[in-house]
């Protein structure tokens, strides 16, 4: 008789040795009994790691169950299949007064904003708290960051010290880790060297503590363990009916309950997403070489995985929690069809992949957690207000680069504009959806964004080279480290502008024309033709930031308060819509008012 005997590494049954038992007859005999089926490895891995730090938010969840009811939702966002079931309807209008309602009673609490969803509500809710704004926070899980660490630069942090967030002592208690230079590898190809991009690990858990400390100190108010029921929008108020039965009125609710915010499914009626990027990865203990990143390491081809070719894409990051301890991700940007691959799919292929990548095997590492997430991506975003007194924010806004996955580091960016804008939408009244849609405006570098997902999607069937999507990279890279910093630094931190990436196509087409036929094939001519109306608007709001914006900005006092607010955003959606720093619109204005000064003189 036969015994297979497993031996178990981090939750991986490794075959094996033979032990034999004694031979009664000269034939041998192997005795099989019913057994269940082998579970997968990513289970195994899954099932040997303690998933107590669990917590709302997007990559907050490490277990094997959470994983397969995110599959499950993937599954169902990939069907071919209309699914007959009536989007829940979660908010409603009322024509009247709330004080002339019969819940004008029974609320418990007034507010001039709630924010619903406190992971990255947190940020606008303090914000606006510090501006002198009562605010709420409703989240239904504990108001806590996740333990694995978000990756952004020092540049953008400074933006939370600006609108009074943070002071700069609290970045330095937040970091959990330092790194650099940071590498952007093409398997095959080569690789570009940078430094501090992406090179800080921030604690979530951390930096999250500290914020809700701070709004709490401004008076902030959180709702802990509280899911959101319905909303219902009055002439003067709106309503907040909290799954346990509370009632909240406030002016303004603020949706950042995330990617699958049942707000934003029944604005979008449903819809399937329009691109969608899958993370998978893990932490794990026992990388000796651990002091540099990889921003971006593409696969030198397409591969499998389960019945779809992917191109596989990574970033590896040294983790706070020890000195041989390393974060790395596997991701890819695919279109939402039938046969896309499942995360545990993912998950088996990284494994697999992870050690060569990283130069190590599976069996000395300590697996610490698992990650996966589902980065929905919409070609309107951001999301204009569809109800009045209802503004979607952060990943429900869909404001992130749809080559991004996790919307912290956008949020950095556009916090000062956004609480701002509220803060003057609220004081002045202006909740009406059209005024609420001028915060989250069409911005051309967002939708030019487009074309680099599509560039970078594998195409199932497809007429390219398999390593087409790896060469592409590595010419557009070659270009810009060519063009130096101030055309490589903001592409890698997701802000495209349109000087740089002019000159990095005319580039491509100088140094590498033989590769402009298979852009045609990766991406289609339907979708070349619209991301050239995005470039267009991309100079065209270049134009209008550099130019009008000193002019109207000297006017903006003397318009009546409405007037204001609108031009206000008008001029924000320039700047942001072109990704204009302030160093360069304070020297544009510098430049008009010289230039005005020689004519008048």
């Amino acid at each position: 008789m036969v015994f297979l005997q497993l031996r178990h590494f981090n939750g991986v049954s490794h075959f094996p040795s033979q032990v034999h038992g004694k031979r009664k007859v000269s034939q041998r005999c192997i005795c099989l009994q019913p057994q269940a089926a082998v579970p997968s490895r990513t289970r195994r891995i899954m099932e040997s790691i303690s998933v107590s730090g669990e917590v709302g938010g997007a990559g907050g969840a490490y277990s094997y169950d959470a994983l397969k009811r995110l599959d499950q939702i993937w599954s169902n966002i990939c069907s071919t299949q209309i699914v007959q079931q009536e989007i829940q309807q979660v908010v409603s209008s009322n024509a009247g007064l709330f004080s002339q309602s019969d819940l004008s009673d029974k609320a418990v609490g007034t507010f001039d904003v709630i924010v619903c969803g406190g992971t990255l509500g947190i940020f606008i809710a303090t914000a606006l708290s510090f501006k002198g704004l009562r605010v709420a926070i409703v989240e239904r899980n504990t108001l806590k960051g996740r333990e694995q660490e978000w990756n952004i630069s020092r540049k953008e942090l400074l933006e939370l010290v600006e609108s009074g967030i943070l002071v700069e002592d609290d970045i330095d208690e937040a970091t959990a880790a330092k790194f650099n230079p940071n590498r952007c590898g093409f398997e095959g190809k080569g690789e570009i060297w940078v430094g501090d991009i992406l090179n800080l690990g921030v604690s979530p858990a951390k930096l999250i503590e500290i914020v809700k400390k701070r709004f709490i100190s401004l008076g902030g108010v959180i709702f802990e363990g509280y899911s959101v029921s319905s909303i219902c929008t009055y002439e003067n108020a709106a309503v907040l009916q909290l799954a346990e039965g509370k009632i909240l009125s406030s002016h303004l609710i603020i949706d950042a309950m995330g990617n699958f915010s049942p707000v934003v499914k029944q604005i979008r009626s449903g819809r399937k997403p329009d691109g969608v990027c899958l993370v998978v990865g893990s932490c794990a203990r026992g990388f000796k070489d651990n002091s540099t990143s990889d921003v971006i390491y593409s696969s030198s081809s397409v591969k499998k995985v389960g019945d779809s070719e992917v191109q596989l894409f990574w970033e590896a990051f040294p983790a706070g929690s020890g000195p041989l301890d390393r974060t790395t991700y596997m991701f890819t940007y695919i279109d939402p069809q039938a046969g896309s691959p499942k995360l545990e799919e993912l998950l088996e292929r990284y494994w697999d992949l992870m050690p060569e990548y990283q130069g190590v095997t599976l069996d000395n590492l300590e697996i610490q957690r698992v990650i996966y997430g589902i980065f929905p991506t919409y070609r309107d975003s951001p999301l204009p207000a569809a109800f009045n007194r209802i503004l979607q924010f952060g990943d429900a806004s869909g404001i992130q680069s749809p080559v991004s996955f996790g919307g912290f580091g956008s949020l950095t960016r556009h916090l000062a504009r956004l609480s701002t804008g509220v803060y003057e939408a609220v004081r002045g009244d202006f909740v009406d959806s059209y005024s609420l849609s001028l915060l989250n405006p069409y911005m051309p570098n967002l939708s030019a964004s487009w074309l680099f997902q599509r560039a970078m999607s594998a195409k199932q069937q497809s007429d390219v080279s398999p390593d087409f999507i790896n060469e592409l990279l590595f010419v557009n890279f070659q270009c810009m480290q060519k063009l130096g910093d101030p055309v490589l630094r903001p592409f890698l931190q997701d802000v495209i502008k349109f000087g740089p990436l002019a000159k990095t196509l005319g580039l491509v087409m100088l140094n590498k024309p033989q590769i402009i036929p298979s852009i045609f094939k990766q991406v289609g001519i339907p979708v070349l033709v619209d991301w050239s109306g995005h470039f267009f608007m991309l100079g065209y709001y270049t134009l209008l930031s550099t130019f009008a914006d000193p002019v109207i900005r000297s006017l903006l006092n003397a318009f009546p308060p409405r007037m204001k607010y609108e031009w206000n955003r008008y001029l924000e959606a320039w700047k942001y819509g072109s990704a204009s720093s302030k160093m360069e619109i304070h020297q544009r204005i510098l430049c008009c008012l010289k230039l005005f000064q020689m004519f008048t003189n």
